[in-house]
């Protein structure tokens, strides 16, 4: 059985937003006047009805935006005939109003609406008395649209914050996969991924052992350890449980299950399993979960997947076959068409700074380059890669990569990788490739070679011509009558210069040493 990893949503779910926002719309004049204040209230939609029940047609989180078309009117007590007027009438009229309000508020409420917006005019001139008592009662907020604020404008303006909010819900989510990977791609991945999973949903990720035990964590600790680590356990009871009762070809596409969603400690907590029943499990915890957190936790648990062990698949098979038939003598270009490419890039990597590299940095490594064939020796990692994926700089390492070369001329391509690396080590470069183009100046850091050039020309900076003078003589071999024709210049003051610049510099110009050392140092400026 492989159950695979877990399954990443495609785009994070559609955010709210706070109610808060939409009233401090300037432009549309809204007031609340009833319900509760605060940030807690979030709208996931504006809707408009005048219907005297619109629970059927409400979908939970919704601004219901109404005249009042169904609220009867009542009389104005200061207006009515004192000698025709029956108190009783107008009080079982009152009740009656107040009863209907307080039905039609408790359905919107048992709708999951999150707040109602009423427009005063052209039914209403005021918002009715007892729709602001029922609102109160019941906790909804009530909002006061004024007469020149259409309910198409707070519809619009409703739609206007959700699709911003998406957009930097979405790009949040974009930087975070894109962190992940970079993460992953570092001598200490799985640290790393963890480390930035907790800076992106601001909280704490734990990767757990087949025991339960904690392997790795990031973010600060918190009362919710415990309650997380006893999620992950219960994960991995249930995917013991599921393993020893699934069918045998479950496909190996099947995502795993998770724990699901709790809370501890007003902490959100989720759990996720890795990999084809290897045991590991992320955990997850954060105080504030965001509509896209899942996504990103979903994608560093994919990463994880890859990295706490190999997927078995076709292609793992086929390498092992390719190993199997090199040790039993059969040539390289015979087994080269099992691993995928008839041409192929050597790449030799190693850890910036002091940090040696492990398997699971060399398979991070791998992983970041495409390519599953990865070879960890002591002081190097070397990958093989198809030459239809140029490598690029991995964050963390440094690089060196060989030309292109068939299975013949892998020997040489190692080579070339050696030395690309030794020239990307020495110039302090993040990735060399070898190439018709590496010489001298690829040996030594470029701020140590400009450093040096500024302090051999010192004597001629800030002289142009005799800086022009000297390139241009160099570069043609200290032929005069070449120099003055490309400078248009007589010949007799390509002399004068350069006997100047030799003067200044205080150098023997017939000298080879110096000629290439002054050429190694006008290259630089």
């Amino acid at each position: 059985m492989s159950s695979g990893p877990p399954a990443v949503p495609p785009t994070p779910p559609t955010p709210p937003v706070p109610l808060a926002a939409l009233l401090a719309r300037e432009d549309l004049g809204l007031r609340q006047i009833a319900g509760p204040a605060g940030a807690g209230t979030v709208l996931h939609g504006a809707h408009s009805s005048e219907m005297a029940d619109p629970y059927p047609y409400l979908l939970g989180g919704d601004l219901l935006l109404t005249a009042g078309v169904h609220i009867p009117g009542t009389a104005d007590p200061g207006t009515a005939d004192p000698k025709t007027a029956d108190p009783g009438t107008a009080s079982r009229e009152t009740a009656a109003v107040g009863t209907h309000v307080d039905d039609y508020v408790s359905r919107v409420v048992a709708a999951g609406g999150a707040a109602l917006g009423f427009g005063v005019a052209p039914v209403h001139d005021t918002v009715p008395p007892a729709l602001v008592a029922a609102c109160e009662a019941h906790g909804l907020p009530l909002l006061e649209v004024p007469p020149q604020t259409t309910f198409a404008a707070v519809a619009r303006a409703v739609w206007q914050l959700i699709e911003r909010a998406r957009t930097a819900e979405l790009r949040r989510v974009t930087e975070a996969q894109q962190s992940l990977a970079a993460a992953a791609s570092r001598p200490d991945p799985v640290p790393s991924v963890l480390r930035q999973l907790a800076r992106r949903i601001g909280g704490r990720a734990v990767l757990y052992g087949p025991e339960g035990a904690e392997i790795a964590g990031a973010g600060s600790p918190s009362e919710a350890d415990g309650p997380l680590a006893a999620l992950a356990r219960l994960l991995l009871s249930r995917a013991a449980a599921t393993a020893a009762t699934a069918a045998p070809a479950a496909s190996s596409a099947t995502p795993p299950a998770t724990a699901g969603d709790t809370t501890a400690a007003g902490v959100h907590l989720s759990a996720y399993a890795l990999g084809a029943g290897r045991g590991f499990v992320l955990g997850v915890a954060a105080a504030r979960r965001g509509p896209g957190d899942h996504t990103i936790a979903s994608v560093a648990a994919v990463l994880l997947s890859l990295l706490t062990g190999e997927q078995q698949s076709g292609s793992g098979a086929a390498r092992s076959s390719a190993l199997v038939r090199l040790l039993l003598g059969r040539a390289p270009e015979e087994v080269a068409p099992l691993l995928g490419g008839e041409r192929w890039l050597v790449v030799h990597g190693r850890p910036q700074g002091e940090r040696a590299a492990d398997p699971v940095a060399a398979s991070a490594l791998g992983a970041g380059l495409g390519s599953l064939l990865v070879d960890l020796g002591e002081d190097v990692v070397r990958v093989l890669v198809p030459a239809g994926r140029p490598p690029r700089p991995q964050p963390g390492w440094v690089l060196g990569v060989s030309a292109d070369a068939g299975p013949a001329g892998w020997p040489a391509a190692d080579a070339q990788a050696a030395r690309a690396l030794a020239r990307a080590l020495a110039t302090r470069t993040a990735l060399v490739r070898h190439g018709p183009g590496a010489g001298l100046l690829d040996l030594v850091p470029a701020d140590e070679a400009r450093d040096h050039a500024r302090t051999l020309l010192a004597p001629v900076a800030g002289r142009a011509a005799l800086v022009e003078t000297l390139r241009a003589w160099l570069s043609l071999h200290g032929s005069w009558d070449r120099t003055a024709v490309a400078l248009a210049v007589h010949r007799n003051t390509v002399r004068q210069r350069i006997a100047r610049c030799a003067a200044l510099l205080d150098v023997d110009l017939d000298d080879p040493d110096v000629r290439m050392e002054l050429w190694f140092a006008l290259k630089q400026d």
